[in-house]
C-alpha cells in the first residue's frame, strides 16, 4: 500500500470517527406513538422526529391514538420503540383506573425524558379562593372519564388539606365544557394547565381569573399532594392566561409528554436516543411555545411518572444533570413499581372469580396497602 493510499484510508477512519455518536447509533427507522393529530404531544413528537431526520437521517413514523391504551399497546407489543405519553404512564405502572383489570395490571416501563407542564387550582377571580384551602365548599369542575385531569385535582386539593368530600364536585361531559364552566358561572374552580384556551376567555370575563398558589416551601402541603400523586414537583410559570408580563404563578409541574420505553430496551439504544434529543435541541426548541422545556436540565430530572431508564441516566450523568438526589428518587420509584408488579401475579390468581368491578375494587385496596407500606 502506498503512502497516499495509507493516508486516504486513515483520513476515512478519521471522517467516520468525527460523525456524531448518535448518528451512528440511532436506527435508520423508528416508530413512536403519541396523542392524536392536533394535540401538543403529537406536535412535539413531530418536531423532534423532524430534527432527528434532518440531523441523522433517521426516519420516524408516528402512530397517533386518542386513548392511553392505544398509545401503550404498540410499545408493550414491541411494535413501537418509544411512546409519547401523558399520565397513563403512571397509571399503567400502578395498575389503576383503565389498567385495574385482569388484562392489564401494573407494568414495568421506563422514562427517557419528559417536558414539564404547569398545573394548579385555577379559580374565577370572584370565587373567594385565595388559597387551595379556601376551596372548601366550592364548586370544582371535573371531567367525566378523565382520571388524568381529575387525579391531579384531587392531589392539588390535598395540598390544602381537602378531600373530594370537602368540595362540591361538578362533573362535565367534556374537557372543554369543564374548562369553560367558570365563565358560565357553573363552577368556581378547576385544575388544568394555565394556557388552555377557555382560561383566556375567563380572564377577559367579568369574573376574572386567579391562580391558587402551591408554595414550594410548604412542606406539609407538598407531602400531602405527593401522597396522592407522587409525580409532581414545584414549578413557577410565567406563561398563563391573565398573567401580566414579568409575573409568575407558583404551580405544580407534571410531565407531558413523557418519552417512555420498556425496561428491556438496550441501554445503548436509549443512550443514543436521549443524546440525539439533546444534540438536536436547537432544531426543535421553537417548534411550539413550550418546547424549550425539553432542555434536559428540566426534562431529564425527577419527579416524573416512571423510573428513568439506565441508558438515559448514563447520559444525564455524563452531562452533569443527574444528581445523587435523583438516584435516590429513582431507587424509591423502582421499589414501588417492583412491589406492585410482584404483588399483581398472586393477586390476579387469587381473584379470578370476581366480576370486573369487584376485581378492580379489590386490586385498588391491595394496591393502596402496598403503597402505604412503602412510606
Amino acid at each position: 500500500m502506498t503512502n497516499r493510499s495509507v493516508g486516504a484510508a486513515f483520513g476515512a477512519v478519521l471522517a467516520c470517527a468525527s460523525l456524531p455518536a448518535a448518528a451512528q447509533d440511532l436506527p435508520d427507522t423508528m416508530v413512536w406513538t403519541s396523542y392524536d393529530v392536533g394535540s401538543a404531544g403529537y406536535a412535539e413528537a413531530s418536531a423532534i422526529a423532524d430534527a432527528f431526520g434532518k440531523e441523522y437521517g433517521t426516519r420516524v413514523r408516528i402512530q397517533p391514538s386518542g386513548s392511553g391504551i392505544g398509545r401503550l399497546q404498540p410499545l408493550l407489543q414491541g411494535r413501537a420503540d418509544y411512546a409519547f405519553l401523558a399520565t397513563e404512564a403512571f397509571f399503567v405502572s400502578e395498575g389503576v383506573y383503565d389498567f385495574a383489570t385482569s388484562d392489564w395490571g401494573p407494568h414495568e416501563l421506563r422514562a427517557v425524558a419528559g417536558r414539564p407542564a404547569g398545573i394548579t387550582l385555577i379559580a374565577a377571580g370572584d370565587a373567594g379562593i385565595d388559597t387551595v384551602a379556601d376551596a372548601r365548599g366550592k364548586r370544582i369542575a371535573f371531567v367525566a372519564g378523565n382520571p388524568s385531569v381529575n387525579v391531579k385535582c384531587e392531589a392539588i386539593l390535598a395540598f390544602g388539606g381537602l378531600t373530594l368530600d370537602d368540595v362540591e364536585v361538578i362533573t362535565f361531559p367534556t374537557y372543554a365544557s369543564a374548562m369553560s364552566s367558570m365563565t358560565r358561572n357553573e363552577s368556581d374552580a378547576t385544575c388544568t394547565t394555565p394556557t388552555t384556551s377557555q382560561l383566556y376567555e375567563l380572564a377577559e370575563s367579568p369574573r376574572g381569573i386567579y391562580y391558587a398558589p402551591l408554595e414550594p416551601d410548604n412542606e406539609e402541603g407538598w407531602a400531602k399532594l405527593l401522597k396522592v400523586l407522587p409525580i409532581m414537583s414545584p414549578s413557577e410559570e410565567d406563561v398563563a392566561a391573565g398573567l401580566a408580563e414579568g409575573e409568575t404563578a407558583k404551580m405544580a409541574a407534571y410531565r407531558y409528554p413523557v418519552v417512555t420505553t420498556t425496561p428491556d430496551k438496550s441501554a445503548d439504544a436509549v443512550y443514543a436516543f436521549i443524546k440525539a434529543l439533546d444534540e438536536t435541541y436547537d432544531l426543535y426548541k421553537d417548534g411550539t411555545a413550550t418546547m424549550r422545556r425539553w432542555s434536559l436540565d428540566r426534562a431529564g430530572r425527577p419527579a416524573i411518572d416512571l423510573p428513568f431508564h439506565e441508558g438515559a441516566i448514563r447520559y444525564l450523568r455524563e452531562i452533569g444533570v443527574w444528581t445523587e438526589e435523583d438516584d435516590a428518587w429513582n431507587e424509591k420509584r423502582l421499589e414501588r413499581m417492583n412491589a406492585l408488579v410482584e404483588a399483581w401475579g398472586s393477586f390476579k390468581d387469587g381473584h379470578s372469580d370476581l366480576s370486573d368491578e369487584d376485581f378492580a375494587a379489590a386490586w385498588m385496596a391491595r394496591r393502596n396497602e402496598i403503597v402505604a407500606s412503602l412510606d
